[in-house]
């Protein structure tokens, strides 16, 4: 059996900061991983990279621009790979909550083939599709939207002036 690769990698689900709209881009067909599925922005760590400096560098690969990092939204681990026999690939990663000050400053990278700005019940009617990565994109903007409902706005100015690591 070949051994596969530990991984950790970033999610970035980003609001508008005019209306609470999300950003929602859909994979190319040629992607190697849930192609043609609508999801949030994502990427791995490079060696030496922290998770927020992942996440800056992400953000501006794939949508073109930067955005206020306000909160995290939790965790998630998953597995890539066809076992047993291939290489089947661990990986760990932080979802944090973005806001973008202007929407129409994203120009997407060939990632990707199209992005909407929608609102919490038309993403939910947008992500139909019935695959692993589509029910991870509507649980993470459930949790955004009871998350928002409840952050105090002190904690999201926090969260921009210091950042969520803990690193020295």
């Amino acid at each position: 059996m070949t051994i596969g690769y530990f991984q950790c990698g970033i999610a970035a689900l980003i609001r508008s900061a005019a209306d609470g709209r999300y950003l929602l881009l859909q994979r190319v067909e040629s992607k190697d991983y849930a192609a043609g599925v609508w999801e949030c922005v994502t990427g791995r760590l490079e060696q030496g990279e922290g998770f927020e400096q992942a996440l800056h560098r992400e953000v501006a690969e794939e949508i073109g621009t930067s955005v206020r990092l306000q909160c995290m939204l939790g965790t998630t681990h998953f597995h890539r790979g066809t076992p047993p026999g291939q290489a089947f690939n661990e990986s760990l990663g932080v979802v944090y909550g973005c806001v973008l000050d202007n929407p129409d400053a994203v120009v997407r990278s060939s990632e990707h083939k199209k992005h909407r700005w929608v609102n919490a019940s038309e993403a939910l009617a947008l992500l139909t599709a019935d695959d692993p990565s589509t029910g991870w994109m509507r649980t993470i903007i459930a949790r955004s939207e009871t998350l928002w409902r409840h952050l105090p706005p002190p904690w999201a100015i926090f969260a921009e002036r210091l950042g969520l690591e803990t690193d020295a």
